[in-house]
């Protein structure tokens, strides 16, 4: 593919994926795939290179390791349908590592999906710069339960940043109707405790990935919320 631009040709590609969801179809198609991905690839690399000015341990991955697969799992899903809508990578020290599903991290997703969807709902399919911790097992997540209400102070501080505040407003991701077991239902946090993972979500839809520079905007956003990342490693991780 000669355009430097493939933000429009990938959205076109995943969007007639999606109508088709043919297996002989992408096949016949695989080597536009193969150069689209390519070029997502390369993007990752430049995303992560460039967090790793002040992560240093994500250095250790490459785009490669951190980019997943368009073939969905459909082992435990109702919907059997073969392909995702959608490109997708991870940036953390382990890459799309199984270790890393439990631990912080940032993710990037692009595609026509509910381009762009919005932070109030949980939405599995929407485009944009996500980064925290995604549902975490629950023996984590009630450690980092007390760990916030023991910092609670520190941590407001954290996620009341007034930049972290505009670019990420709101948590995203499912919640509990009431506080969980342990603490009293009028909890002064129990909007905190009410929350199932630790995780904020910027959309993002072809607009902003078809700017060359998007790499470079992605790491400064991920850089705001990167206090809020931290915070959750230190907490998992201590003893």
């Amino acid at each position: 593919m000669k355009t430097t631009n493939y933000i429009p040709p990938l959205y076109e590609f995943l969007s007639e994926l999606g109508r088709r969801q043919d297996r002989q179809w992408f096949k016949d198609n695989k080597s536009l795939y193969d150069d689209l991905r390519g070029m997502w690839i390369a993007d990752i690399d430049r995303l992560i290179n460039l967090c790793g000015q002040w992560w240093p341990q994500v250095k250790t991955q490459t785009g490669k390791e951190s980019v997943y697969r368009i073939y969905r799992d459909t082992r435990f899903s109702p919907d059997k349908s073969p392909f995702k809508t959608y490109f997708s990578a991870t940036v953390s020290p382990r890459g799309r590592s199984s270790s890393a599903a439990h631990l912080p991290g940032y993710y990037i997703q692009v595609g026509p999906g509910r381009d762009g969807g919005a932070t109030d709902g949980y939405e599995a399919d929407a485009s944009g710069l996500y980064g925290g911790l995604w549902c975490p097992e629950s023996a984590i997540l009630k450690k980092l339960r007390k760990a916030i209400i023991d910092n609670i102070d520190e941590f407001e501080e954290i996620i009341n940043e007034p930049q972290l505040k505009q670019l990420f407003p709101g948590w995203y991701g499912p919640q509990l109707k009431t506080v969980p077991k342990g603490y009293d239902r009028d909890h002064p946090q129990a909007a905190l405790l009410r929350l199932k993972e630790y995780g904020k979500f910027k959309p993002e839809g072809i607009e902003f990935f078809s700017d060359p520079s998007w790499p470079e905007k992605a790491a400064g956003y991920f850089q705001v919320l990167y206090p809020l990342l931290n915070f959750l490693e230190y907490s998992i991780n201590e003893e």
